[in-house]
């Protein structure tokens, strides 16, 4: 089965593709493997994607292709395996390394010594080119105790009518996608390391900034994880005008997942990604709050184009291997994708694996080149977890996911742009 272009480009982009979500459960009995195991066999078994093996080109890669081989028996045992390792360590090496291609591009890891306070988790790790971050959560979803079991697979959904969208909305967004933007300041050539930084945000603190502007509609995880990171940037490495390309702006490449109701628990990879520059050179955090949230509000009509203009560009990729890893190469510039930011809610609280409570997920998103830093924010119930992954200088990543912290506790404590004139 030949890969989809957008598979195909997550292969051929020059980087590990390794991204992962861990379950955080409280400290007391561990899991235990077999369980795990059994419970994965059950939950997973029918999953076709999930014994996908990935085959070589056949031919010159300029116009052959990677192939997924029929699927083979499942076997837990291969994928699923104990660790000594912390939850930081798994991260961290998770997110640095290609994973081996001789067997599905997954791997499934216990650990009974996930922090500190001797919490024990359970980290999926995958290929982008096999699963994407909303496929992991649905994954993660079918393991709860009291998860609905799969659906048989049943015919491949009828692919909505494309939307109609107008010339110059077309040409609007190919000019988003195609503008450069400036990196972040990063360490010097060879020194730049991969990084991952795990911050716990306040609750409250989060509570009370999703109320911000006082009197306005409330702000998405999205939105304020967009107008934090701004403001974090300002606060780490200074006002843009300081920066090795001046006034440039800074792009943040926010994904946005396609599937519909009919679709929504589909594995692979269902989701486009818009571009928006970031409000870094605003000074008053809830400022910087509100043009987010405009940039944001613009994202449905901007859908609508991807949703007409991917599917002739993904057909044409596919026919010539070689154009997928062109786009996928040029996409992955530190210039043109500088940070991935997503966030999501965890839907099922409360949850619970083998009768341990989840007490949260930890989002693992993908390495990118030198002079990038990629963002996941995800509420489990009352609990607000961010990771970073940055690819700067030693230390980076945890500086950013502090400023970030920081900038919500702004943002938190300004009720209005006014009150920053004030």
């Amino acid at each position: 089965m030949r890969l989809t272009a957008v598979e195909e480009g997550h292969l051929r982009n020059g980087l590990p593709g390794t991204i992962g979500i861990a379950a955080v459960f409280p400290a007391g009995q561990p899991l235990d493997l077999a369980q795990v195991r059994s419970r994965v066999r059950d939950r997973w078994g029918a999953l076709e994607r999930m014994s996908r093996l990935l085959a070589p080109p056949a031919g010159p890669t300029a116009v052959s292709g990677h192939r997924w081989t029929a699927a083979r028996p499942f076997d837990p045992d291969v994928h699923i395996t104990a660790t000594d390792q912390d939850l930081d360590a798994l991260l961290t090496a998770g997110v640095s390394h290609p994973l081996p291609s001789e067997r599905p591009l997954w791997r499934l890891l216990v650990t009974a010594h996930a922090t500190p306070a001797g919490e024990h988790a359970l980290v999926l790790l995958a290929h982008h080119a096999l699963l994407d971050g909303r496929s992991l959560e649905t994954l993660f979803r079918l393991l709860m105790d009291d998860a609905a079991p799969p659906r048989p697979a049943g015919p491949p959904a009828t692919a909505p009518p494309r939307p109609r969208v107008q010339p110059a909305a077309v040409g609007r967004e190919l000019r988003r996608i195609e503008i450069p933007g400036q990196p972040l300041p990063s360490a010097p050539p060879g020194e730049p390391r991969p990084s991952v930084a795990v911050v716990d945000l306040d609750p409250q603190v989060m509570r009370t900034a999703r109320g911000r502007p006082a009197g306005g509609r409330g702000a998405t995880l999205n939105e304020l994880l967009l107008s934090a990171y701004a403001g974090a940037l300002r606060a780490c490495y200074g006002p843009p005008r300081s920066w090795p390309q001046g006034p440039t702006p800074l792009y943040a490449t926010v994904p946005v997942d396609l599937r519909t109701r009919d679709n929504a628990g589909e594995l692979g990879n269902g989701v486009t990604a818009l571009r928006i520059p970031l409000p870094v050179d605003t000074e008053c955090p809830v400022a910087r709050l509100q043009a987010c949230q405009d940039l944001v509000a613009a994202f449905g009509h901007r859908c609508d184009v991807h949703r007409a203009i991917l599917p002739p560009l993904k057909a044409a990729a596919r026919a010539v291997p070689w154009l997928a890893g062109v786009m996928a190469r040029r996409l992955a510039r530190p210039e043109v994708t500088t940070s991935l930011c997503t966030a999501f809610k965890w839907r099922d609280n409360p949850s619970s694996l083998h009768g341990r409570p989840l007490s949260r997920i930890v989002p693992l998103p993908q390495l990118s080149p030198p002079g990038t830093a990629n963002l996941c924010l995800v509420r489990t119930a009352d609990t607000y977890t961010l990771t970073v992954v940055g690819h700067l200088r030693a230390g980076d990543a945890e500086m950013i996911g502090e400023a970030v912290a920081q900038d919500l506790k702004a943002v938190a404590a300004t009720d209005t742009p006014a009150a920053c004139a004030g």
